[in-house]
């Protein structure tokens, strides 16, 4: 596992951003874990887990010219992200929208740099695609296009048909879609704690009858 893979998933738990016991999803399915990028929610934490997104990007190779992050969970994420790209010579512009267009002062739906050349878009997962097709729009508004999305974590779960939500945006938007880790990592963490046995069983039950092919 690449050193950021297995620090974010220690570092989301030690968090409680990832937790293990019973939940319910969106889609009414009762999963073993849960994760809220939400909970990241110190300066301290949204600092580690921003670096944790840098070294994601910069280990993919993505060619791109700024960052975007939508309206909510993505604004701090973007802004951190370009911090710690920043500090590792990287400095990119980056931008975000809000959800109301403003009609004073600078107007409009965009808030930071203007959207220009190949955008990299920065999330914390991808559950159904919308917030992807939604920030492609806004891209296109402004002349631009998307160079790919960057997430915390791909579940690796399919939704309404085989696919999982992450390998359809990369199917049926043309997108490459990069995540600090996955599924498999939280299965290699769980496999190297004797204390998470029940867990590993659960989460591997899960995936058996959930998980993408």
């Amino acid at each position: 596992m690449d050193s950021y893979r297995k620090q974010f998933v220690s570092f989301a738990t030690e968090c409680q951003a990832l937790r293990f016991g019973h939940f319910v999803t969106k889609a009414g399915r009762d999963s073993p874990y849960f994760f809220d990028a939400g909970l990241f929610k110190d300066g301290a934490s949204l600092g580690r887990l921003t670096e944790l997104y840098a070294s994601a990007i910069l280990d993919s190779g993505l060619r791109f010219d700024m960052l975007y992050g939508p309206a909510y969970k993505g604004i701090p994420l973007v802004a951190g992200v370009a911090i710690a790209l920043a500090r590792r010579g990287h400095n990119h512009p980056y931008a975000f929208n809000r959800k109301e267009v403003k009609d004073h002062g600078e107007g409009g739906s965009i808030i930071g740099a203007r959207l220009e050349g190949a955008v990299l878009i920065i999330d914390d997962v991808i559950s159904a695609g919308t917030s992807v097709r939604e920030s492609l729009t806004h891209i296109a508004a402004g002349g631009a296009r998307a160079a790919g999305v960057v997430i915390a974590l791909d579940r690796m779960e399919r939704g309404t048909g085989a696919l999982s939500a992450v390998d359809e945006v990369r199917n049926q938007m043309g997108l490459p879609v990069v995540s600090i880790a996955n599924l498999d990592d939280i299965v290699d963490y769980l496999s190297n704690d004797p204390a998470m046995t029940t867990s590993l069983a659960a989460v591997e039950q899960y995936r058996a009858l959930y998980g993408s092919r």
